[in-house]
């Protein structure tokens, strides 16, 4: 029987560690027993790296922060907090984790797996704000789920 995995189109905004912690992330939270989307956009106009739901419908968001330069140039984290139960940074293996804000939930994470270091503290969204982040979730993965059964379908905005 043939490979049936479906590919999706690579991401080229990613550095290749960034893209490896990434996919070690979504692994570990599918072990979990969560769905994840990379690259989500927010009502805000910010985008989190990954998005996880949670069988209890839990949102979490992992910012992935590939370098000590990436952490120490992006300031924009705080304004994902809003939008999720729970968040986390992901860094690859050898990032000196002193760096990294000790509030926060932590994840080590390669191209194969990851770990959780540090459980993030639990903030419960208010019920508004869980519906449209779930339901923007939702339209998003039925949208690319779309684009990847019929490419030359004319989608509005996913």
């Amino acid at each position: 029987m043939a490979d049936s995995a479906i590919v999706l189109p690579v991401d080229g905004r990613q550095s290749p560690t960034a893209a490896a912690i990434q996919r070690g992330v979504r692994r570990l939270f599918a072990r979990l027993g969560h769905v994840t989307l990379p690259e989500f956009t927010l009502a805000n106009g910010r985008r989190a790296d990954v998005i996880a739901l949670s069988p209890q419908g839990q949102l979490t968001i992992i910012e992935i922060k590939s370098s000590v330069a990436d952490f120490r140039a992006d300031r924009k984290w705080p304004d994902y907090e809003c939008f999720c139960d729970a968040f986390y940074f992901a860094v690859p293996e050898g990032l000196p984790l002193d760096i990294m804000p000790d509030d926060r939930g932590l994840i080590v994470a390669d191209a194969f797996d990851a770990a959780i270091l540090r459980e993030a503290q639990r903030h419960p969204l208010s019920g508004a704000r869980r519906k449209a982040v779930t339901l923007s979730f939702a339209r998003l993965a039925a949208g690319t789920l779309h684009a990847l059964a019929d490419p030359q379908a004319r989608l509005s905005t996913i």
